[in-house]
């Protein structure tokens, strides 16, 4: 882009003598002086779409304007700055570039590998410190099983009866009685009376069935992995 230079000095032509040559503007003159302009003019740009080519410059606008002032590189710079501030987050699921390189800005580094983040919870003490970290991908709850034992009451029917009559001790629909037996028959009380003892007992035991589930990755939630980066500088 050139600047127009006049060539002539035309008021000095005019501070000469009546008569002299010099003070004659000449066609060669006049000429000189259009070709200077036309030059100036026509590498100038248009003010309707101009197609600017190098370095061109503009006023940077201040920080938040919202006009139709065209943004220099330096607004857009310090706009970003101002979206990732020290100690943001970046995140990219495209590349792993550091984004000091793709912004142009700031000293950045490799943030949270292999966990993912969670929001602030002041009334949670395992969220309430940023940056705190916790959990594990493998299982806490391991295959195990369920063992049981143990005994019922033990539950006394006892009572007596007599040769031919029903018998006395409730829960006994009918006993009939063949003759007086050997041992284990009954202690005999009288000659034609009986007592029986069914006192007894039930044991149990066993084991239950396996439940649960262990090993590594056992606990991870759905997830997509990322890129993240944190501006410490």
């Amino acid at each position: 882009m050139t600047d127009y230079v006049k060539s002539t000095n035309f008021t000095s032509k005019d501070s000469l003598s009546s008569g002299n040559p010099s003070k004659i503007v000449k066609g060669t003159e006049i000429d000189t002086e259009f070709n200077n302009i036309a030059t100036a003019v026509a590498t100038k740009a248009d003010t309707t779409s101009p197609a600017l080519t190098g370095t061109p410059t503009a006023p940077t606008a201040n920080a938040g304007t919202s006009n139709t002032q065209i943004a220099t590189t330096a607004f857009v710079t310090t706009a970003l700055q101002a979206l990732y501030p020290v100690g943001s987050i970046y995140i990219n699921a495209g590349v792993t570039t550091n984004p000091g390189t793709l912004l142009g800005f700031g000293t950045w580094t490799a943030f949270g590998a292999g966990r993912v983040m969670v929001g602030l919870n002041g009334s949670d003490t395992a969220f309430d410190t940023l940056e705190e970290t916790g959990g594990s991908k493998d299982a806490i709850t391991v295959a195990h099983t369920h063992t049981y034992s143990g005994s019922t009451s033990t539950a006394s029917l006892t009572g007596s009866f007599v040769a031919g009559k029903p018998p006395s001790a409730s829960g006994i629909v009918s006993i009939q009685v063949t003759g007086i037996g050997g041992a284990g028959d009954g202690a005999q009380n009288s000659a034609t009376q009986y007592g029986i003892d069914a006192s007894h007992s039930h044991t149990i035991s066993g084991t239950t069935d396996s439940t649960g589930s262990s090993g590594t990755n056992a606990n991870l939630q759905p997830y997509i992995t990322v890129a993240m980066w944190k501006r410490t500088a």
